[in-house]
């Protein structure tokens, strides 16, 4: 669902910051034998229902045991690159918007943290014509936005049509490719409307060029969360959103905190999602891995009232904590949704045996034992994670028999192809963690016969720098969860030819014709079994194209402090749910 790209930022992040060295907890099997650690390749497969009418009908649910008042705090690493929802495709800051921003669609979570798909301002989660490629959504009465201004629709109408803007770069693109004249529309702001978007009293309806019946999970991702026509202020919304839900920006001090307070406009009969228990939220930037662990162990003042959107527990506390049964009772352990890999650049190396080398020669076991071992996640030998809709076991590279590598083999491979000494640049962000792994991942590939140069990124600047389709990057950290539960939103977005450019999620830049075909093919499969055959066999077509390295598929573990209630995991966002969260009294 937007690891969407959603989760391309925490895969890269929480991959980058999760690198110190273990020793205890550590694991040289794919999985895990402990009965504490929960299996990735054993949970179950992802599954979002549509709920009905009176399901999309507010106020949301009580949580047992919730009281209303107080702060919450958050611990984390780093401040949110976009907050305008045209640029918004990364966990953290999906996870983050969820109590400001809303969509037409939505996420409605039970005290257990799953998810099923209601109408948000929808007064349902649509009603599809023509088989799927004409959906309509009729909004909610009352709805008024941080100033009390209604929620118009000319409101929605103007949140679609931006979304063709050149400055929206970043966010999912599948509204701009699906809807008809949207290859040649340009945005609002030359007065020109899309034809394709009908308005009809409080009716909105998108005519779609191919049939889509999962339009209405595509409109619940954060990227298309509605935006105030008359306080839209193009580039600069991105650092100030108007609020439509039960929570509006007070304070932001960019790179180091950004505070929530009650947005009194917002009536929780019109929504169904989200509850408003916290008188306050201060998301607290620039604390590191062992330092946000290390407060939350030691749980003084406000930190007990605080937690994180991003920041997991650290690998050199790993074993500390989840062995004391005490502390254990404050970690929110969840398996994912993500996959993480490394994507290779298809236009620099070109030889599929090279890029077969790479695979087979990666250090996966001993990437896992920096990250903190079998606690943490699961070798990866696909794209696809075990809980996606689709999965097909198969390993083509050996990494369950060889975790650590082989490099002999790749050695081999080299030689075959006639690139021994085979340079490769590869891009780490700029941090004390990333060097343990740019040492482990130089060390095996240059065992294989390979020339490592390893590249320190700046933080803020590496997402922006290894999407750009110049870069100088031969292999570089990402990742991917569903956007939604199907194989499409991964395979379309981050593998079809169709997404290579400055800000696009084919990060590998593949543009293989049969890889493309088959993407175009699965999508208009109706029967769901033969669709996710069809959406596994696309997993295994562009491995034996080895245009990517799987890593490992992730076990979250989120710490938080004592007086922190409710805290529970969005299954349909994939992140921890704010709007769940409840200051203790």
């Amino acid at each position: 669902m937007s690891f969407s790209r959603r989760n391309f930022l925490i895969a890269t992040g929480v991959a980058a910051a999760s690198t110190t060295v273990l020793s205890a907890c550590s694991s040289s099997d794919k999985g895990s034998t402990d009965k504490n650690i929960p299996s990735v390749s054993k949970a179950k497969t992802m599954n979002i229902p549509v709920g009905t009418k009176a399901d999309s009908v507010g106020p949301a649910p009580e949580v047992p045991g919730a009281v209303t008042g107080g702060t919450i705090y958050s611990l984390d690493q780093f401040d949110m690159d976009h907050l305008d929802p045209a640029q918004i495709y990364v966990s953290t800051e999906i996870g983050i918007t969820r109590p400001i921003l809303r969509g037409l669609t939505g996420y409605k979570l039970d005290n257990k943290g799953g998810a099923t798909l209601v109408g948000d301002v929808a007064t349902d989660a649509g009603t599809m014509k023509d088989g799927g490629k004409t959906w309509s959504f009729t909004i909610k009465d009352g709805i008024k936005w941080e100033d009390g201004s209604v929620l118009s629709m000319d409101d929605v109408r103007h949140t679609f049509e931006r979304l063709f803007a050149s400055f929206v770069t970043e966010g999912p693109r599948y509204v701009q490719q699906w809807m008809v004249g949207g290859d040649k529309y340009k945005g609002p702001y030359d007065g020109k409307k899309l034809d394709s978007l009908e308005i009809s009293g409080n009716t909105v309806t998108f005519h779609l060029t191919e049939a889509r019946t999962d339009f209405n999970f595509t409109l619940a991702e954060a990227g298309y969360g509605l935006v105030n026509k008359k306080h839209d202020t193009k580039e600069k919304y991105d650092k100030q959103p108007f609020a439509l839900g039960p929570y509006r920006i007070g304070n932001r001090d960019i790179g180091k905190s950004l505070t929530y307070v009650r947005n009194e406009h917002w009536d929780p009969k019109t929504d169904a999602i989200r509850n408003a228990y916290p008188d306050k939220y201060v998301f607290q930037f620039g604390f590191e891995l062992v330092a946000s662990t290390d407060r939350y162990i030691a749980d003084k003042g406000n930190d007990q009232y605080a937690m994180s959107i991003f920041n997991e527990v650290a690998p050199e506390r790993i074993a500390q904590v989840l062995t004391n049964a005490t502390l254990k009772k404050r970690v929110l352990t969840q398996v994912d949704t993500v996959t993480y890999y490394w994507p290779i650049n298809m236009t620099r190396i070109k030889d599929l045996k090279v890029r077969q080398a790479i695979n087979y020669a990666w250090p996966h076991q001993q990437l896992q034992t920096i990250r903190g071992g079998a606690s943490t996640s699961e070798l990866a030998t696909t794209i696809l994670s075990p809980v996606t809709p689709g999965y097909e076991k198969f390993d083509l590279y050996g990494t369950d028999k060889k975790p650590g590598g082989d490099p002999d083999k790749a050695k081999a491979l080299l030689k075959e192809a006639g690139k021994l000494g085979q340079k490769l640049v590869i891009a780490f962000q700029a941090s004390d963690a990333q060097v343990k792994a740019a040492v482990a991942v130089k060390n095996a590939l240059e065992a294989a016969g390979f020339q490592v140069v390893t590249k320190q990124v700046d933080k803020s600047t590496f997402y922006t720098q290894i999407g750009k389709i110049d870069n100088t990057f031969d292999l570089f950290g990402a990742g991917w969860s569903p956007d939604w539960p199907g194989g499409y939103s991964v395979f379309f977005p981050c593998w079809d030819g169709k997404n290579i450019g400055d800000g696009r999620s084919n990060y590998a830049q593949l543009n293989d014709p049969s890889v493309n075909k088959a993407i175009d093919a699965a999508s208009k499969i109706v029967d769901v079994d033969e669709a996710n055959k069809a959406w596994g066999a696309i997993d295994r077509q562009i491995m034996e194209l080895a245009a990517v390295v799987p890593d490992y598929h992730s076990i979250r573990n989120w710490m938080y402090g004592s007086k922190v209630g409710n805290v529970v995991f969005d299954a349909g966002n994939t992140c921890v749910a704010l709007t769940k969260l409840y200051a203790k009294k």
